[in-house]
């Protein structure tokens, strides 16, 4: 890739007049030495995965193996569907669609790592939720998409994505980051507005532990999904209204590798700290020690 940081991605997409998308899909080219058609077929294909997730988690059982978690995101619908949402039906639904693709995910189903499983239902549930109220094409989704894994490759090159390395801010955080840049562009921003926002998202989740109750990507995995989704809509509403990261977007990657190296082994997705260890944690746990696993019965 021709960047290597934010700064250089915004700059070299404004000097060459291309979206940060346009100009992924590109250097994606050059990079595997497959054709754009090729890198761009690819990517619609991941897209059709995430719109199947979301439709699977809104309408099929979604109850994990476990028994922890599902169909929240159908609760939400439904509760949306009877009373106004105090967030608007437009955050609301947003919220629902990344809690679907994240109980899919818990319930053994396919969906795409975003950058991964822990924080798969944040971009399908910003991208399709708002590809639906605004009317955008699936072309424009999949432009969306490659600007999405730009700005995830900036952050996984200058920190990490991984909750065992850096804590749910290097999962949830990168996804919410990642889907603020992105819906930023798709609705006319800038490169500079997209990256700002970027920083924006990544500042409200410094420092975000990883505790997965019982070591599985449930609690409070989903639910974090599901906020993440919210968080990148209100960053790029602030970046595409003017509002600056004082910080550089660069800079505050750099804090969220200084805090995640930094962070307690027990909040790295080892489930010996946080929500994992707190009494209903730890019951939790103990019953699922218990429980026989129900394709060896």
């Amino acid at each position: 890739m021709q960047f290597r940081t934010l700064e250089q991605l915004a700059a070299q997409c404004t000097e060459r007049s291309m979206t940060l998308g346009h100009y992924m899909l590109e250097q994606q080219s050059t990079e595997s030495g497959r054709s754009p058609e090729q890198e761009f077929a690819t990517m619609s294909a991941y897209y059709d995965i995430m719109r199947e997730a979301v439709e699977r988690g809104l309408t099929e059982d979604t109850t994990s193996r476990s028994g922890l978690t599902g169909r929240d995101a159908q609760r939400v619908m439904a509760f949306g569907a009877e009373q106004e949402l105090s967030l608007g039906p437009a955050a609301g639904e947003a919220m629902a669609y990344a809690l679907a693709v994240s109980e899919v995910n818990a319930s053994m189903g396919r969906i795409i790592a975003t950058p991964t499983a822990g924080s798969c239902g944040i971009i399908p549930g910003v991208f399709l939720s708002c590809q639906k109220r605004f009317g955008w094409s699936d072309e424009q989704m999949v432009y969306g998409l490659f600007a999405a894994g730009a700005i995830g490759y900036v952050i996984a090159n200058n920190a990490f994505v991984s909750g065992a390395e850096g804590g749910c801010q290097a999962e949830v955080g990168s996804a919410i980051g990642m889907a603020a840049g992105a819906l930023t562009e798709l609705r006319g921003g800038t490169p500079a507005q997209a990256v700002h926002a970027v920083g924006l998202a990544l500042k409200n989740s410094l420092g975000l532990i990883c505790d997965p109750v019982g070591g599985l990507v449930e609690i409070p995995c989903i639910i974090r999904n599901g906020f993440g989704a919210v968080t990148a809509l209100a960053a790029a509403d602030m970046a595409l209204a003017g509002v600056r990261s004082v910080i550089p977007s660069d800079e505050v990657i750099g804090v969220m590798l200084e805090v995640g190296s930094s962070m307690p082994e027990k909040h790295r997705e080892t489930a010996q700290g946080g929500l994992a260890q707190t009494p209903t944690g730890r019951k939790i746990m103990r019953n699922l020690r218990r429980k026989p696993d129900p394709e060896e019965s």
